[in-house]
Parts: C-alpha cells; sequence; structure tokens
C-alpha cells in the first residue's frame, strides 16, 4: 500500500466542494466554540457547504494546519482559496464581505 497523501486529499476537498468548511466537531454537534461559531455564521448566510471534521482524523487534523500554514481550526476554503479563521470570518461577517464572497453559492 501506498503512503496516504493527506495534502491531495485536502487539495480535494477544497476544490471538489465550492464552500469547505474544517471544524472541530459537525455542523450539528460542534466539538469547540469556534466551529460553532463558524457554522452559524455560513448558516446566516444561507449558504451550503461541505464540514470535515478534523477530531476524526488526526492526519488531517495535522495537514489542513500545514495547507494554509495556519495554526487554528475552524478554516474556511471558498472555491479552493483559504479564507480564514474563525475571526477572520467574523469581522468578514460584519462587513458584509463574507456575504459577498458567498453570494454565488446560496440555495436559490
Amino acid at each position: 500500500m501506498s503512503e496516504r497523501d493527506v495534502q491531495q486529499e485536502i487539495h480535494q476537498i477544497v476544490t471538489e466542494n465550492p464552500v469547505a468548511l474544517f471544524m472541530k466537531g459537525t455542523p450539528t454537534f460542534p466539538q469547540c466554540g469556534f466551529s460553532a461559531g463558524a457554522v452559524q455564521l455560513l448558516k446566516n448566510v444561507g449558504v451550503p457547504f461541505a464540514a470535515v471534521n478534523v477530531l476524526a482524523d488526526p492526519d488531517i487534523r495535522q495537514g489542513i494546519k500545514d495547507y494554509a500554514n495556519w495554526p487554528t481550526i475552524p478554516q474556511l476554503y471558498i472555491k479552493g482559496e483559504f479564507v480564514g479563521g474563525s475571526d477572520i470570518m467574523k469581522e468578514l461577517y460584519a462587513s458584509g464581505e463574507l456575504q459577498k464572497l458567498l453570494e454565488a453559492y446560496k440555495a436559490a
């Protein structure tokens, strides 16, 4: 068996899903306050998103930190681009920028 390519797996997740959130726990049962806040912001915008529970996979948990060179979780990706973590999401939401970024992905 070949060694698992975690970076390739992460790349596939962020490029195949228009909106991807790497978080602790799940959208229905977040395991940390920051992840819960990130989910709430996305729900407020009304956009569907892929959620990846990093607690279920230690390789992904470490790999996502390396992928974006960002030390904390949650991490939001839109169209394959790293947007930021919980604090950045809050700032973008407060300024209306997050809604603009996500406008194209809202459920009709």
